[in-house]
């Protein structure tokens, strides 16, 4: 058994408005490809939330701020196809650059405030990407429900403040990050650490949780923070981009933990960019 492969915009229409005439509710999982279990984990979700499932597969040139980590970033559709077939996602959906920003496509999405600092002060441009590609995606295929992971924490909050402010008639439906048993966060980037440098990624998830619990207990934030970033250098990793306390629901800084709120971080293993979230809230 395989899943139907698709490429263009218009065979995707025809789907999807032959399963709404059918009554059919849809579900999408936008995704870079590179699938692992973290991905197959929200198509699972999705398969419990509607009738039918399209996965979409498109390496967003908009998203990258590098060249060579566009072209480095892994392409595997052949397997990702095996992998989603295996699960049972109704549809395949992979449209080229042309596809996607046809000759004249001028058109930018923008969410401010939730898009700016954090991986936004980093990657300058990327969450415009990220917002005009999910727009785009979801008007394709008209979906009822999208599923995103709580890893990209950020992102997450971007695309539900989107929806929320152009009304579009979509829910967002967000599943717990997927982990490894030593409790490095699942993403296709974890491939390119050396093993030396895989021994010591889950010291970035581990410093977050015990940092998270030492704020519950009330522990003054920013010498705790201090701590926390001294004990990721001090595992191994080369260069923290951001460690810090944001509320939960709108992402804006906080200066004590006085409500539920997510310990968000980013750093470089080598030359590998690492991102993980934790929650927290007052004890």
């Amino acid at each position: 058994m395989s899943v139907p492969v698709i490429h263009t915009i218009a065979e995707l229409r025809t789907i999807a408005t032959g399963w709404r005439r059918s009554g059919a509710t849809i579900a999408v999982v936008p995704t870079m490809g590179a699938l692992h279990e973290g991905h197959l984990s929200l198509v699972r979700a999705a398969l419990h939330r509607a009738d039918r499932v399209v996965v979409t597969l498109f390496v967003n040139p908009k998203q990258f701020n590098s060249a060579a980590d566009l072209a480095a970033y892994p392409r595997t559709e052949k397997e990702d196809a095996a992998k989603l077939a295996s699960l049972g996602a109704h549809l395949l959906y992979v449209p080229g650059v042309a596809e996607m920003y046809p000759a004249g496509f001028t058109t930018t999405v923008s969410v401010s405030r939730i898009g700016e600092g954090l991986c936004g002060a980093f990657r300058p441009g990327h969450f415009d990407g990220v917002a005009t590609v999910v727009a785009k995606l979801f008007l394709q295929t008209g979906a009822d429900v999208a599923i995103f992971g709580e890893k990209d924490f950020q992102q997450l909050q971007l695309v539900r403040r989107m929806v929320q402010d152009l009304d579009i008639p979509i829910a967002i439906l967000p599943c717990g990050t997927v982990r490894e048993a030593d409790g490095l966060a699942l993403s296709s980037r974890n491939v390119r650490l050396s093993p030396a440098e895989r021994a010591v990624a889950p010291k970035l998830a581990s410093v977050l949780q015990e940092t998270a619990q030492r704020l519950a207990k009330g522990h003054p934030l920013l010498p705790t923070l201090g701590q926390a970033r001294a004990a990721i250098l001090s595992a191994g990793y080369r260069e923290i981009e951001y460690l810090e306390l944001r509320d939960e629901a709108d992402l804006q800084p906080m200066t004590r933990l006085d409500r539920p709120a997510r310990l968000l971080a980013a750093a470089w293993l080598g030359d590998t960019r690492l991102i993980d979230n934790v929650r927290t809230s007052p004890a």
